[in-house]
């Protein structure tokens, strides 16, 4: 590629507004606190500016942006539907269709000859919002009805409706300020559903019975600790319904007959500090995946009738070098998803023989995950199937057999073929003599030997950043890009040791790990620092605001999307949502040695003077997770030091919430943008 540089034009000022902030003795200064109030029109004002300033900016890369959107458009299947699943009768399935942005939600009874029924469209659903998610689609026992939770502009609060399918028609309950969560019971009336409170925590499960006024739903259970969130979900029989509450570190669950909806809930186990455990049944017994005496998670059972812990029975034992992290349960067969030597596995466990066995699969590097198929009876299990250069594929597989059948691979127009793409696993050793894992890919024939390159990160809440394949991506490895993956502490890639090696007062070990896997890219000839650009998203964005402070030179530019920034003005602000229940991540800084150790790597409180790479910083004024603030007080501030001439952009998404657009075309925008800033602030004409 031809070198060109990129000229930036003038950037807005915030106004210097000094907010004293004291803590455990400490005192800071915040000049952009303001910026917190999104219902100042000043603030709105800036935001606008600050859009208008990286319009400029990038408005020479235009054209180059026009031509990314139109090749992910080219690659992707715009008219499309998912893999059929057999339920109850019906085959449901999704579809898209070109030029649409949302799903439609579609069924045929028995056969995909039969004719189709659209039981739900997204994109009526949409019309006259500029932001639209679903945040569920639960179909009835019956099959006769649907309740859908709908937001309209990405606040993660829904509003939630029910239809009744045989008229297509929506029923007059209408419940607002819904969260994610739901269950229904056995009587195709009762509808479980969870709500938030102020500082967007789910902390309640309400009872509703359809018909009735909302006014009159009944709360089931509420979490008064304000660590803690909560879930309901049914069983996979049906037979019952489960209210989930956790921790980061901690949980507890209790069950209620689905028959019995009005049933007073019953708690298997009490919590306790440091164990969590998760619940399904089988036959006359429930399944529990848990920690309690096994660092990486056994499976245990306990009898129906008497479900505490004094009841528990192992199944399966922990084994060294795996981590088991989540259970499919059909009648015979118990599906576990684990982690051993960095891949998400898929084992089976037979349970009339106790014999297990893993899933064999094509790849010698892979991710697999247990999917769509909701029979409690079947022998088959779906799951999807992905690599860096495999598309997503939905395959079957005879859990007594071990036959796999591919039912779905996702198609990637525009004749891509795998074999062009190279992938490898590299290991970079840390500070302290660990060794992380980086998967990386490229094109085979890519023609220099320190090619530009993008390293991705996250490194939190045990989240594995598992190698996965992106057809945009393709446009950057087409260009002759290196595409790595940085598998650092925090994630749970090697094990919940891993996680625990990168939380709380070892937080810092996530950021080193980052910075040797950038320095190994480049000690192996994979790119220069002046070719290399780093991304992450929410926590990731933390991560990667952290390293252009610790090691600005060693990047050339850096892309951080709704960044948690201000970790430790965040995490001191107990009223902010999900400050509380984070303690148990990032440590509480009311306490003195987490309010220093935050203060050491927060990305506002040490940005300083020197000579940064390019940056792009994304917010969302919506957002509930990452308030928009932080990474517009961070571009402010970053600007005041930077001793380069590169540019520091922020692009905030006025009507949008942390996922960003929701439609699928202004996503594909939205990854057009990101990889023209990239190319070109690396100095390449595209």
């Amino acid at each position: 590629m031809e070198r060109v540089k990129v000229t930036p034009a003038r950037p807005p000022v915030a106004a210097v507004r000094p907010q004293v902030l004291e803590a455990d003795g400490d005192r800071r200064v915040d000049p952009y606190y303001w910026l917190r109030d999104k219902h100042d029109p000043e603030v709105i004002a800036y935001l606008e500016a600050e859009n208008a300033y990286t319009d400029a900016v990038t408005a020479g890369a235009g054209d180059l942006q026009e031509r990314l959107y139109r090749e992910i458009i080219g690659r992707v299947q715009e008219t499309d539907s998912s893999a059929a699943t057999l339920f109850k009768g019906w085959l449901t399935y999704t579809r898209t269709v070109e030029g649409l942005d949302y799903e439609i939600y579609c069924r045929r009874r028995g056969t995909m000859d039969a004719p189709e029924e659209v039981i739900l469209d997204a994109n009526e659903l949409a019309k006259g919002h500029d932001y639209f998610e679903l945040g569920y689609v639960e179909r009835s026992p019956d099959e006769n009805l649907l309740a859908y939770a709908a937001d309209v502009n990405g606040s993660e609060l829904h509003e939630l409706r029910f239809r009744d399918l045989n008229t297509g028609q929506d029923l007059g309950d209408v419940i607002q300020g819904v969260y994610y969560g739901a269950a229904w019971a056995a009587d195709n009336t009762t509808f479980f559903y969870v709500r938030p409170d102020s500082a967007m925590r789910p902390y309640q499960v309400w009872r509703h019975r359809l018909g009735a006024a909302s006014e009159k739903d009944v709360l089931v259970f509420q979490e008064d600790d304000e660590r803690f969130e909560v879930g309901v979900e049914p069983s996979k029989s049906e037979r019952f319904i489960f209210i989930n509450t956790s921790s980061q570190i901690s949980s507890e669950t209790y069950f209620l007959p689905s028959d019995a909806p009005d049933a007073q809930p019953v708690l298997i186990e009490p919590r306790r500090d440091n164990i969590e455990y998760s619940v399904d049944d089988q036959e006359d017994r429930f399944l529990l995946l848990t920690n309690d005496g096994a660092t990486n998670f056994r499976l245990m059972a306990a009898p129906i009738a008497s479900p505490g812990r004094a009841s528990w029975t192992e199944v399966v034992p922990e084994r060294p070098g795996v981590r088991l992290n989540l259970t499919d349960v059909h009648q015979h067969h118990v599906v576990l998803g684990q982690r051993s030597d960095g891949l998400q596995r898929l084992e089976v466990l037979d349970t009339m023989s106790g014999a297990l066995h893993i899933v064999e699969q094509p790849d010698a590097a892979y991710t697999a995950f247990p999917g769509s198929n909701p029979d409690y009876s079947s022998r088959v299990m779906r799951f999807f199937y992905t690599s860096l250069t495999a598309p997503w594929s939905a395959v079957d597989y005879d859990m007594d057999s071990r036959v796999r059948t591919v039912v779905k691979e996702q198609p990637v127009r525009g004749g891509y073929n795998r074999d062009d793409y190279v992938t490898e696993r590299l290991w970079a050793r840390a500070t302290d003599g660990v060794k992380v894992p980086i998967s990386v890919v490229f094109r085979r024939d890519k023609s220099e030997e320190r090619a530009p390159a993008l390293l991705y990160g996250y490194g939190a809440y045990e989240h594995s950043n598992d190698p996965m394949f992106d057809p945009a991506r393709l446009s950057l490895l087409d260009r002759g890009f290196v595409f790595a993956i940085a598998h650092v502490r925090g994630g749970g890639e090697m094990g919940r040791e891993w996680y625990e090696q990168g939380r709380l007062l070892r937080k810092c070990n996530t950021f080193e790990d980052f910075i040797a896997c950038a320095e190994k890219l480049i000690a192996d000839g994979y790119a220069a620092p002046e070719s290399l650009a780093i991304r992450g998203r929410s926590a990731g964005g933390l991560l990667i605001g952290a390293v252009v402070n610790m090691r600005p030179e060693l990047f050339g530019c850096a892309v951080a999307q709704v960044p948690f920034v201000d970790a430790l003005t965040t995490m001191l602000d107990d009223k902010l949502p999900l400050t509380v229940n984070e303690y148990d991540e990032w440590g509480n800084p009311k306490e003195p040695d987490y309010y220093r150790y935050i203060k050491s790597y927060s990305p506002y409180d040490q940005v300083r003077s020197t000579e940064y790479p390019a940056i792009l910083a994304t917010g969302a004024l919506n957002d509930p997770r990452v308030s928009y603030w932080e990474p517009a007080k961070w571009v402010a501030k970053l600007r005041t030091v930077n001793r380069a001439d590169q540019p520091i952009l922020l692009k905030t998404q006025m009507g949008s919430g942390h996922m960003g657009p929701s439609g699928r075309y202004e996503s594909w925008r939205e990854e057009a943008f990101v990889m023209a800033f990239v190319i070109t602030q690396l100095g390449l004409d595209g």
